[in-house]
């Protein structure tokens, strides 16, 4: 059983998007697509509402294989309103964070409080780069402090930190923080040190479907995990992650 944590519907592309999902999910045997909507860095009010009802559209039409993410800005001032309708109307699974602020932002600290209620999880992008970094693009450093403030918010932290010698090194001391390895072209040798320094019961499979999708099959085929630590990362640990009658 293979559940991707990690996919995207883009803004103004919702046709193309899900078609595309929708081919990957029955070529790869995919059972269960986590996504959400994404498109400007910064979006306004009206994008995230348009984000937000593509990815509901896309959980009616598909109900047995989509769940999906509450995309907020937490610089608006109805953030908390959009995330409490995403949960409880739309009924969507967690809370997504891209660059419109850093995680560990006081803005973000309702939303995570919120979400500690709902005992839903937080999937934050996070990425270090050598040069290109954005002004409010999140590092393991920042998921750090934000887990460390909120030890009972459930955190996934995407891409490894897009580093793991510097994302999963911040967030090995966290144990309310899980990470994927979406969106990643490094070899395996990346996800033999998370497993060694967070263990595959923090790992999550997501690959930014369909962008590293087969790159991130192969990184974890070619681990020196056993078939049952692999299934773990496949799908048993997304499915305790987002089971809300456990809490941490």
């Amino acid at each position: 059983m293979i559940i991707d944590a990690h996919a995207h519907v883009w803004g103004n592309q919702y046709e193309e998007s899900t078609r595309t999902l929708l081919k990957a999910c029955e070529q790869y045997g995919i059972s269960k697509l986590y996504v959400s909507g994404l498109l400007s860095h910064d979006p306004d009010p009206a994008e995230i509402a348009m984000l937000n009802a593509d990815v509901s559209r896309f959980m009616k039409e598909q109900p047995d294989l989509v769940e999906g993410y509450c995309y907020v800005n937490p610089n608006h001032v109805d953030a908390l309103d959009v995330l409490k309708q995403g949960i409880e109307q739309y009924s969507m699974s967690g809370m997504k964070l891209w660059v419109a602020t850093l995680c560990d932002d006081p803005k973000v600290y309702p939303l995570v409080e919120q979400c500690i209620d709902y005992n839903v999880p937080i999937l934050i992008h996070s990425f270090h780069k050598a040069i290109g970094q954005l002004e409010h693009e999140s590092t393991g450093v920042h998921v750090a402090r934000l887990a460390k403030r909120y030890p009972k918010a459930k955190i996934l932290m995407a891409h490894f930190g897009g580093n793991a010698y510097h994302g999963i090194k911040a967030i090995r001391d966290c144990p309310n923080v899980w990470s994927d390895f979406s969106g990643t072209y490094f070899r395996r040798d990346e996800l033999d040190y998370a497993v060694r320094h967070i263990g595959v019961g923090r790992i999550i499979f997501g690959s930014d479907i369909i962008i590293t999708y087969l790159v991130n099959v192969g990184q974890l085929e070619e681990a020196e995990l056993t078939l049952e630590e692999k299934q773990m990362i496949y799908s048993q640990n997304a499915m305790k992650l987002f089971d809300r009658t456990v809490r941490i």
